[in-house]
């Protein structure tokens, strides 16, 4: 039988559950609650026949995203969810024996890609108090390494550093590419551009995924210098996006007051959520995005199982450094955190 190159031979894959999840309440991947909007569906079931026998056309969509940031439709490229992009910066950049710095915990999919390409893997670890190692990030880029990954707010813990912070850390480093990882800018506010839109070395990673709640049709944008943006269109197929992605795109953003009043919504959940958990003594961190991590008073495990016997979703968190025994927990409307409470305080006894 044929052998894969040795770094695959040797991966370790990033799985996440895939099927089965549609009836239950998901609160474990931060996907959207309540969906995107009408416009987005109303959109696709207005596409006629031949578009789904023609390839792709995508015209407006990376100038709308662009508009939707106030910069330029140059420093946007679309990708086949904010994932693609990720593959595609490693495919461009990653180089046997070169150093990929990162933390953690963080986004799992990071360290495959890094694997593929035989990149040495520099992770430093959160504080024990979920705070970010800045102090050892900073050293750690004197040597220069290849790619450097912020994802901010990190997931999962959600701990948020101040996009100044990352831009100074970018100055400094002049030689690395320094990657933003902002899935949740939604729900912060808070993201590198325009300032890092200056610096030839940062690249911004966006998507609509999340707060316009199309996670299924998978789009995301790298934004940065147009020419780290060629690199990576070298390494990505023709039609990597498909037309339904396109037309959901376009919708969404022409759409900004649905995707306002879901965020709205979060943070008022999130904050009624939080109060809900120190009232019943739950040790909780509350950090950026739309989710927080929960530190249940017994078995982590059986209380993940309890929740998905009563319906619901929550992603467990167990074996991670720094954060083994919590679960993520997905910050959705003020009924689905209603219903999360009741059945939270039902398997903790």
């Amino acid at each position: 039988m044929p052998r894969a190159k040795p770094e695959v031979e040797a991966l370790t894959p990033y799985v996440a559950p895939l099927e089965e999840r549609r009836s239950l309440l998901r609160l474990d991947f931060n996907e959207s609650s309540v969906g995107p909007s009408p416009k987005v569906v109303d959109a696709i079931r207005g596409l006629p026949p031949e578009a789904y026998a023609s390839y792709p056309e995508y015209a407006g969509l990376t100038d709308a995203f662009a508009a939707s940031l106030g910069v330029p439709a140059d420093r946007v490229e679309a990708f086949n969810g904010v994932d693609a992009a990720i593959r595609a910066i490693f495919d461009a950049y990653g180089e046997r024996g070169e150093t990929f710095l990162t933390t953690v915990p963080t986004f799992g999919y990071y360290e495959p890609c890094a694997q593929q390409q035989g990149m040495v893997i520099d992770a430093v670890p959160y504080a024990d108090d979920l705070g970010y190692p800045l102090d050892e990030i900073a050293k750690r880029l004197e040597a220069a390494p290849r790619l450097f990954f912020v994802c901010n707010p990190n997931n999962p813990t959600g701990t948020l550093l101040p996009p100044a912070t990352i831009v100074a850390l970018a100055r400094g480093a002049s030689d690395t590419l320094v990657v933003v990882d902002e899935l949740y800018v939604a729900f912060t506010g808070q993201s590198v551009l325009p300032a890092a839109l200056e610096l030839p070395n940062v690249i911004a990673l966006h998507s609509l995924s999340k707060a316009a709640g199309i996670a299924a049709l998978r789009l995301g944008f790298a934004v940065g210098h147009p020419t780290v943006l060629d690199r990576l269109r070298r390494v990505t197929g023709p039609y990597d996006i498909n037309m339904f992605a396109v037309v959901a795109g376009r919708a969404a953003l022409a759409d900004a007051d649905h995707m306002r009043r879901y965020v709205a919504e979060v943070a008022s959940a999130k904050a009624w959520t939080i109060g809900e958990l120190q009232r019943l003594g739950v040790r909780h961190f509350a950090g950026g995005g739309n989710y927080l991590l929960v530190w249940p008073p017994r078995d982590c495990g059986r209380v993940v199982l309890a929740l998905r016997e009563a319906g619901i979703l929550v992603r467990g968190m167990a074996g991670k450094p720094v954060i083994d025994g919590s679960f993520r927990l997905t910050i959705g409307t003020r009924g689905d955190m209603e219903r999360f409470m009741t059945a939270l305080a039902g398997a903790i006894g």
